[in-house]
């Protein structure tokens, strides 16, 4: 929607002084169904067309670039559902949690909460690779702003965090990881873009 109007703006800027010197231009806002918005400039309908973002990145240098980013795109594809899974139920839990009347009730929740998703992802998540689970840490920072440690500590409190992020060391990861998107996870970053607007 946004980039609508931000495509209409762009095209009033392009044309504003002619524009600007005509009584007769409208803009249509209200389109029947299955019809473009439009401006109509005296006897010419302009159509205004929504268009898809394009991305362009650099190719690769090496056959051995190409299968790191072949594997990364595999993770990737594995992993980001969890990570956008985590999302929608931290902020659904969040919000349930607020409609409870105390702390009692909302920890009995929690920890009933955290149980039922153990026993239905679990076997699951068991199946991720090492690198799936570690860029899975990384993209719950991407998805929810906050590090899982920080999530878990949250939810769970300082000692369960701090357990689970121990256990997450044990395999060489943290639950502390912080996603870079302009840094070290550019590539991660570029190919969930992709993901997400279903170009690969």
């Amino acid at each position: 929607m946004i980039r609508k109007y931000c495509f209409i703006l762009f095209f009033g800027l392009l044309f504003g002084a002619g524009l600007n010197a005509q009584k007769n231009i409208r803009i249509i806002a209200e389109t029947p169904e299955g019809h473009q918005r439009a401006i109509v400039d005296g006897q010419d309908t302009i159509a205004v067309v929504s268009l898809r973002e394009v991305y362009v990145f650099p190719t690769y240098k090496s056959k051995k670039e190409q299968q790191q980013y072949t594997k990364l795109v595999r993770d990737v594809k594995r992993a980001l559902p969890y990570a956008k899974m985590i999302y929608d139920t931290l902020i659904e839990t969040y919000e349930y949690i607020e409609t409870l009347p105390n702390e009692k009730e909302q920890q009995a929740h929690l920890k009933r909460m955290e149980k039922e998703l153990f026993k239905e992802y679990k076997p699951e998540l068991k199946k991720l690779t090492f690198s799936q689970g570690k860029l899975l840490i990384k993209l719950v920072d991407r998805e929810c702003n906050q590090s899982a440690y920080n999530l878990a500590k949250a939810y769970l409190g300082s000692f369960r965090a701090g357990f689970w992020n121990l256990f997450a060391g044990m395999f060489g990861a943290s639950l502390k990881s912080e996603y870079d998107p302009k840094g070290k996870d550019a590539m991660t970053e570029r190919v969930v873009l992709l993901v997400e607007n279903g170009l690969i």
